[in-house]
């Protein structure tokens, strides 16, 4: 059979071109006037008493722009996955405080309104523990007591997800759905995506009985007509992701296909579900392989959802018409208007990306949903499904079609019931079909809550239709009539991903690897500037030294070679650089951040370069490469933009007569010491930081990656930083020992070991010189702490983000993992499970997870640590790493106690202890335990308790706390990063304070009146 080229289009056209394109499309003023009439009928239904849901109703008395809603959220989200009473209790306190539900009296007659109401309600009496009985109702509860008012809540929220959940398990869900034969059905199979082998058996088996139960009661009837079943590529692979590409096409693509024949043989719709926009063309990929299989032939029942947010809709939907057209099929196609909105917005932001892959817009998305569905209806290949909950949107359809059987509408099991009951009464000849979540009410979670802020956002239709102060008018503008022009089809709030940071600094460049076009353009930049430089075989360094033989951590080639500085090298960097701090201090401020902000350009432009060199010299992989060259870029920009600021003179208050000044200055030459494990980004920022604030600077790279840092302040003098002021000096220890001994020291920063830091601040205190700044960064045992109520996955998924990525040589580093023991058991072979699926190898190929270690001397290290903690039988987990080259696989090592872990282990070795939480101060015991270690460096937690976040915030030493997320890659200027105690002075780097200590200060008064009185004064009008 034919096989297509592989998807791609443009990742973000600009929505004004797209707009403009929708905009002057040919506009049927008849058709729109019927289309209106109609969805004023259909509003009217809606709006009737007897028409708004339950679920409606819900979002209506709790609104997410209520604190009470978000708390519903925020319990709805986690309160079912609780295991222990005392977790619960306090999870129930925490969300009730946040809001006034003992107002929202029970007098709806929508049951989960009245359960909600009365269960929050009451609740909120009991744990508020007011001594003064405000109601008979709170009387009452007090006499139940925590335990029936726990199990209340917990009912509440059961009520809730059976409204979202057709059934716990699929003959419940079947036996459901027959109750009403109008729908048609689509059975989604719960679950978030899988994170190990054991997960992807079990939603394949979960899937594959759903297909079976589902074709034994599907009937005699015809496609489109049948039942179906949704399912989704991240629920059967543990790394669907881009950069596994070739893995998850070799992996996953014979999985979907047996799955497909499977529904073939029962002759049912099967759709696959949308995912986020990174995933698009993998997902089709996939598809393209599995539908070429020509045992799939001649059946029509496959599908997939499409997003109409997503700017490469109509893209996609070519796509699929030409695959139907080459294997001779017809294809499903549920168009959506997307659910992941905040999600893209965020992801597109942290990556830096030129713009965003959906609208910013609900208007534009809905625009596009119609232009869309236009492409759809016209398709001859294609049965559209239209799911959507907009009258407006669903009048068009109807108006734009010419025969209701050859296409459906699509709702959500529990909304918009109403809405289409007063459709098919309108249209007889309609079908709809309703997209049925089935599973367990703890596996709704995730889907349970998105769905709420779908449809409880100010934006949404649903939540809008419920609320009477809306006027119809508002609710029916037609998208074209709200958006107007095409220079208006972008969010005014949102600013693009590059302008995130502004005024202050542009944001750095980043890469979608989900985009294969960018994708491939990266990896050819990388692979020509390694090509190249191997035949350049550059050389660094002043002294006479034969040059170091380089090794690299994978045992390749390195490309180039280093000649160390020796003492007298040194000693003459120091005496150059002295000489030249005051004409470079006498440049201007705005010069000086001039150049710093071309740097950045430059390693942007020479990003393939960068790359090339963290690769081959300093183990990276492809992501973090990426990440620590955005880093470097971001560095610049943000203390250039902080020396502007600082560095401007200011006038100070004073009494008449006197003019006070203050002028801050260069102090004079910087030692730079930075370490390998960030020999980018480290280093640059210490350079740019010490040389944006006047001072000149002697940098002294890690042993292990002097070629990166070469080139690093090679493309800074290229930049306009003149030689003198800009010296570095490859080599060791003792090299750097003789620059901090050196007379004209005038401040040192460094970043690298707490044993190395207390070295250099005796030497600094034993010198008889003048008493000079000492900026230091180092390590710390990092602990997270999870509660029950965080979520497993995302725990996980954190957890070997945090411990694992790098393999481990972060500062930030997950080093002790603290996990309550009602869910360690549960947690564990999770996380197992997922560390399993990590490859190891090589980092310069882009599925590789984890790369070597820096050196087969810290290998070594890491293996002895590594056979005491085995001979001590505390090995939980112990993963495979290739034979040759520097490479330690992941571990995990089991501690009794928090407090046994006292020093840092510089690798991917992660030390897991269990916690009780019987008590409330159990929690700050753990918080003691863990800064009984002397460090102070990062903290995560995972909890939705936010009096507990609020209590660690408190108690912590830690410079980096974070939440309910992973615990590196600190962003320049949001998350400063730096520790106290053992692991570092402060002030944080990549903060507003940083600059200042490479800074001093001066202070100018004159006497103005001396000059013969104060004329001033004098001269002031009444």
């Amino acid at each position: 059979m034919p096989r297509l080229k592989p998807f791609c289009a443009p990742w973000f056209p600009a929505d004004e071109e797209i707009a403009a394109a929708l905009l002057s499309a040919p506009f049927d003023f008849e058709h729109s006037a019927r289309a209106d009439k109609l969805a004023q009928r259909l509003l009217a239904a809606v709006r009737a008493p007897e028409g708004i849901g339950h679920i409606e109703r819900l979002m209506q008395e709790y609104s997410l722009s209520t604190r009470e809603g978000v708390a519903l959220m925020a319990l709805a989200e986690s309160l079912l996955r609780v295991p222990d009473d005392s977790t619960l209790d306090r999870l129930i306190a925490d969300k009730l405080a946040a809001g006034a539900f003992d107002r929202h009296a029970p007098v709806s007659d929508a049951l989960l309104v009245q359960a909600t109401a009365f269960a929050l309600g009451v609740s909120t009496k009991i744990f508020a523990a007011d001594e003064t009985p405000r109601s008979l109702v709170a009387q009452a509860a007090r006499r139940l007591g925590a335990p029936a008012l726990r199990s209340a809540a917990r009912q509440a929220m059961r009520l809730m997800g059976d409204h979202f959940v057709l059934g716990e398990t699929i003959e419940e869900a079947l036996a459901n759905a027959s109750a009403d034969s109008r729908w048609r059905y689509s059975f989604d199979m719960l679950g978030e995506g899988a994170r190990s082998a054991a997960d992807v058996e079990r939603y394949f088996q979960s899937y594959a009985s759903a297909i079976t139960a589902i074709g034994a009661k599907a009937g005699a009837r015809p496609l489109p007509d049948r039942p179906g079943v949704s399912v989704k590529l991240s629920a059967l692979h543990p790394r669907f992701e881009p950069l596994s590409q070739e893995r998850v096409l070799r992996e996953l693509t014979p999985r979907l296909l047996e799955l497909a024949r499977l529904a073939k043989t029962h002759d049912l719709a099967f759709t696959i579900d949308a995912e986020e926009a990174e995933r698009l063309e993998l997902s089709l990929d996939v598809i393209d392989a599995v539908v070429a299989d020509p045992s799939l032939a001649g059946w029509d029942g496959f599908g997939l959802a499409i997003q109409a947010y997503q700017k490469r809709a109509a893209a996609v939907i070519d796509h699929i018409e030409a695959l139907a057209e080459a294997h001779d099929r017809r294809f499903m196609i549920r168009l959506v208007k997307g659910a992941y909105w905040d999600t893209e917005i965020k992801r597109a932001q942290e990556r830096g990306l030129a713009d965003y892959p959906v609208f910013t817009r609900k208007a534009m998305t809905d625009l596009n949903y119609a232009a869309c569905a236009d492409r759809l209806l016209a398709a001859p290949r294609i049965f559209p499904q239209f799911a959507t909950h907009n009258a407006l949107t669903i009048a068009t359809i109807v108006e734009s079609a010419r025969d209701p059987s050859t296409y459906e509408f699509q709702r959500l099991h529990g909304m918009g019931a109403e809405l289409y009951a007063a459709l098919l009464d309108e249209e007889k000849r309609a079908r709809c079909r309703v997209y049925a979540p089935v599973g367990p009410h703890r596996d709704l979670l995730a889907y349970l809550v998105r769905r709420l802020i779908e449809n409880g956002a100010n934006s949404s239709f649903v939540a809008r239709a419920a609320d009477a102060a809306t006027p119809q008018s508002e609710l029916l503008a037609p998208p074209r009539a709200i958006i107007g022009d095409a220079m208006r089809t972008r969010h005014s709030h949102l600013p693009l991903p590059s302008d995130l940071y502004r005024p202050l600094r542009a944001n750095s460049k980043g890469v979608e690897f989900g985009d294969r076009r960018a994708r491939d353009a990266l990896l050819a930049e990388r692979d020509a500037e390694r090509n190249r430089l191997r035949v350049a075989a550059p050389s660094y360094g002043k002294s006479g030294v034969a040059p170091r033989d380089l090794r690299s951590p994978i045992d390749a080639a390195l490309i180039g070679s280093v000649v160390e500085a020796d003492a007298q090298t040194a000693r003459d960097a120091m005496a150059a650089a002295a000489r030249a701090f005051p004409a470079w201090e006498a440049t201007p401020v705005e010069a000086r951040a001039d150049i710093i902000e071309r740097a950045a350009d430059f390693i942007e432009a020479r990003r393939g370069l960068f790359i090339a060199l963290l690769q081959d010299e300093g183990g990276k992989t492809l992501d973090d490469a990426l990440a620590e060259v955005r880093e470097s870029a971001d560095l610049c920009r943000y203390y250039a933009g902080q020396a502007r600021r600082l560095c401007e003179e200011k006038a100070l208050p004073g009494p008449t007569g006197e003019d006070n000044r203050l002028r801050r200055r260069g102090r004079g030459v910087f030692v730079c010491i930075s370490p390998w494990n960030f020999p980018l980004a480290i280093f640059i920022g210490q350079i740019v930081a010490a040389l944006v604030a006047g001072n000149a600077a002697v940098a002294k790279p890690a042993e292990q990656t002097p070629l990166i840092a070469s080139e690093a302040v090679a493309l800074l003098h290229e930049a306009g930083v003149p030689h003198e002021a800009l010296h570095c000096l490859p080599g060791d220890g003792a090299l750097g020992a003789a620059l901090i001994g050196d007379a004209n020291v005038a401040g040192v920063v460094f970043t690298g070991s707490t044993a190395a830091a207390q070295s250099i601040h005796r030497a600094l205190a034993a010198s008889t010189g003048p008493i000079v700044p000492f900026i230091a960064e180092t390590g710390g045992v990092n602990a997270m702490i999870v509660d029950s109520t965080a979520l497993l996955e995302q725990v996980v998924d954190d957890v070997i983000a945090s411990a694992f990525r790098s393999a481990g040589q972060r500062c930030s580093a997950l080093r002790l993992l603290c996990l309550q023991e009602d869910i360690a058991e549960d947690a564990l072979a999770m996380l197992i499970g997922a560390t399993r699926e990590l490859r190891i190898g090589d980092p310069r190929d882009p599925s590789t997870h984890i790369g070597p270690v820096i050196e087969d001397t810290a290998k070594a290290r890491l293996c002895a640590y590594l056979a005491q903690r085995r001979a001590e039988g505390r090995v939980f987990y112990a993963g495979a790493a290739p034979e040759s080259g520097s490479f330690v696989a992941p571990h995990i090592v089991r501690l009794d106690r928090a407090s046994d872990l006292r020093e840092e282990i510089f690798g991917p070795i992660l030390h897991v202890a269990t916690w009780r939480a019987q008590k409330d101060e159990d929690f700050l015991t753990l918080v003691k335990d863990i800064a009984a270690n002397g460090f102070g460096l990062t903290m995560g937690l995972h909890t939705r308790i936010e009096t507990r976040i609020r209590a660690l915030a408190e108690a912590t030493p830690a410079g980096n706390l974070y939440v309910n997320r992973n615990m590196i890659g600190a962003v320049v200027g949001s998350q400063p990063f730096g520790g106290s105690r053992m692991s570092g002075t402060g002030p944080k780097a990549g903060g507003s304070d940083y600059l200042r200590r490479f800074l001093r200060e001066e202070t100018v008064t004159i006497n103005t009146a001396s000059f013969g009185g104060d004329a001033r004064l004098l001269a002031m009008k009444e």
